[in-house]
């Protein structure tokens, strides 16, 4: 059995630098604050497998400035250059086989069990996606039998044709698999979906 391998793209949890439209109506120190919550969401998640989870930090030099909010048992390195698409495919490329699977830290309900269903969905297919309900997408996963040259090209991040585009990027043969849709809190009317911590003050 090929190894799995779970990579969790962050950022620096620094008001001022994350969840930027967030902030745009609560404020940057809101913003990082529910930033921080959802990271370690994604942290939790990603500690309940067997694979493999790097995270890929954004800035590099967050690494070591942040080092005592990146879990211990978690592989670290630096996003790299380029769009959100660039840097994926980077990521992707730079891990030796087996499948792999990239999430964010937007979606408060993602939970272990998506992780674990994205990577048996990669054993029946050749890609998978976790749907979220802005047209974007939580997690994307490749089985990495088969090569996808064209993969990111075209897409238009950060609006509603993010998955649809990406879909689009991989071969036309390609077996698809989608997994359950969850939001992400990405402005202020998304927050809803937070509970009480969307009250809360830094």
């Amino acid at each position: 059995m090929k190894p799995e391998t779970l990579i969790v793209f962050v950022k620096a949890p620094q008001a001022g630098r994350v969840k930027t439209r967030l902030a745009r109506g609560i404020g940057a120190g809101r913003a990082a604050m529910i930033y921080r919550h959802l990271t370690r969401v994604a942290f939790a998640a990603a500690e309940k497998g067997r694979w493999r989870t790097i995270l890929a930090v954004e800035p590099a030099r967050a690494i070591r400035e942040w080092l005592g909010f990146w879990p211990r048992r978690f592989e670290t390195t630096a996003q790299g250059r380029g769009d959100l698409g660039a840097r994926m495919k980077a990521a992707i490329e730079s891990v030796q086989r087996g499948p792999v699977a990239i999430i964010g830290t937007d979606s408060p309900g993602l939970r272990a069990r998506h992780i674990r269903a994205a990577f048996r969905a990669l054993g029946r297919h050749d890609a998978v996606f976790g749907p979220a309900r802005d047209g974007g997408y939580w997690l994307l996963g490749l089985a990495r039998r088969r090569r996808a040259p064209r993969l990111f090209e075209d897409v238009r991040w950060s609006g509603p044709h993010a998955l649809a585009d990406t879909m689009k990027s991989l071969p036309e043969d390609f077996s698809v698999a989608l997994l359950e849709e969850l939001a992400d809190v990405d402005e202020a009317r998304d927050l809803a979906v937070m509970g009480p911590l969307s009250r809360a003050r830094p």
